[in-house]
């Protein structure tokens, strides 16, 4: 697997040429911390998350991508927001430059235990909100957490 390159409103970054619809989980346990993993590519950590599939809902997705990447079940709780950004762009080895259209979600666990995929998710923890400073998130992904702590009961647009 390639590494993937993220850009944040960076003037030399390349223009997307695809939309794609993803679906990523602000998942919060008993406890308040967040459910984050740490991708195997980037060794970046962010929200569970990925692709929402044709013929599938983004509620499906998230669902289905949380249990993947980290093998744990959620309920989900609401929405945290919607996130369109133009500026966001994420470059793939295969010259695909993806703008996402990002639905983020609240949610909390159900069952399941944490564990890493090994293919896209490198480590999988549950982390306090006042040590997020400690983990490499990329601006992007950090925007769409920070709303989402910050302010549970609103769904954030940008």
């Amino acid at each position: 697997m390639g590494t993937r390159l993220e850009y944040f409103h960076d003037p030399s970054a390349p223009r997307p040429t695809v939309l794609v619809p993803v679906a990523f989980a602000v998942v919060r346990d008993d406890r308040g911390r967040v459910l984050l993993c740490r991708r195997a590519d980037t060794g970046n950590w962010e929200m569970p998350g990925g692709s929402v599939n044709a013929g599938e809902s983004a509620l499906d997705a998230v669902q289905r991508e949380v249990e993947e990447e980290t093998g744990v079940l959620i309920t989900v709780t609401g929405a945290s927001g919607i996130y369109t950004d133009p500026g966001y762009v994420i470059v793939y080895p295969t010259g695909e430059v993806r703008q996402q259209f990002a639905v983020c979600f609240h949610a909390r666990p159900t069952a399941g235990a944490i564990r890493q995929d090994c293919q896209e998710t490198a480590q999988v923890g549950w982390i306090r909100p006042d040590q997020l400073d400690r983990f490499p998130i990329h601006p992007g992904v950090r925007v769409r957490l920070d709303a989402a702590l910050a302010d549970p009961d609103h769904v954030h647009l940008a």
